[in-house]
C-alpha cells in the first residue's frame, strides 16, 4: 500500500472513520435529505450545548431542544447520550482525517515523510481544537470528566480504545509510511503521547501553548524517524 494521492487519502479518510466494531454511535443512518439534516442539526446541537454545559450536563432532551427536532427522532437515531456523543466523536474523526488529507495534498506532489505527515495530523488536530464546536470537550473521546452513564474509552471502536483506534486509521491513510510491522504498536505510543501533551498545551493556554505544541511536534517526529522494531511475540 503505497501514500495515497490527495483524493484517494481523501475518500479512504472518510472510510476508515467508520469503526470495524460498531460502538455506541448511531442506531441507523439517515438515507432521506430531510433526516440527514436532522441527524447533522442533532450534532451541531450536541457540539454547541458541550461547549455551554459540558458533558456532565449534556441531556438528550435540551439536545433535541437546541436541534429543534422532537426527542422521539433523536432516540430514532441515537439510544441515549452515549449513542450520540459517540456518533459526534466519529464525525469529528472524519473531519480530522478530511483535514489532514487536504493538508498532505497542499504540501505538494510525492509523498509525505513520517516527519511532514505528523507535522500535518498535530497542526490539524490543534486547528480543530481551536475553532470546532464542542472539540474541546469531545475530540475523539471525552476530554472531561466522563459521565457515569457514558464508556468514553469505546466511542469509536467496540473493542479498541479511542487512541488505539484512531491510530488505526492514521496506520492505514500513511500507507508505505507506516508499513514496517512495528509502526502498529508505535503508532498506538505516539497517540498516547499526543493525547497527554495537548492535553497538558491546552490547558496550559486556551488557544494551546505553542511552546507545548512545538513539543508535541519534535516527539513525534523524533520517536516515529526510523521504523521500529516488531513487537516481541
Amino acid at each position: 500500500m503505497t501514500p495515497q494521492p490527495a483524493a484517494s487519502a481523501a475518500r479512504a479518510a472518510r472510510t476508515l472513520a467508520a469503526p470495524a466494531a460498531p460502538a455506541a454511535g448511531a442506531r441507523r443512518r439517515p438515507v432521506q435529505q430531510r433526516s440527514q439534516e436532522r441527524y447533522e442539526r442533532l450534532l451541531d446541537a450536541c457540539a454547541g450545548l458541550l461547549d455551554e454545559v459540558g458533558p456532565a450536563g449534556l441531556t438528550t432532551k435540551e439536545v433535541a431542544l437546541r436541534a429543534e427536532v422532537p426527542i422521539g427522532t433523536l432516540y430514532q437515531f441515537f439510544a441515549g447520550k452515549e449513542g450520540l456523543l459517540a456518533a459526534l466523536a466519529e464525525r469529528n474523526l472524519g473531519r480530522f482525517l478530511d483535514g489532514l488529507a487536504a493538508r498532505v495534498a497542499a504540501a505538494g506532489p510525492g509523498a509525505p515523510s513520517v516527519a511532514a505527515f505528523t507535522e500535518h495530523a498535530v497542526d490539524e488536530f490543534v486547528a480543530m481544537k481551536r475553532t470546532v464546536p464542542g472539540f474541546g470537550h469531545l475530540d475523539f473521546g471525552l476530554v472531561d470528566t466522563v459521565p457515569a452513564e457514558v464508556d468514553d474509552l469505546h466511542l469509536l471502536d467496540a473493542e479498541l480504545d479511542n487512541n488505539a483506534a484512531v491510530a488505526a486509521r492514521l496506520r492505514a491513510i500513511g500507507g508505505e509510511l507506516f508499513a514496517a510491522p512495528g509502526y502498529a504498536v508505535a503508532l498506538r505510543v505516539a497517540m498516547e503521547c499526543a493525547d497527554a501533551v495537548l492535553k497538558l498545551a491546552f490547558r496550559a493556554a486556551p488557544q494551546g501553548d505553542p511552546a507545548l505544541v512545538a513539543e508535541c511536534k519534535r516527539l513525534l517526529r523524533r520517536y516515529l524517524a526510523e521504523p521500529p522494531p516488531s513487537a516481541p511475540g
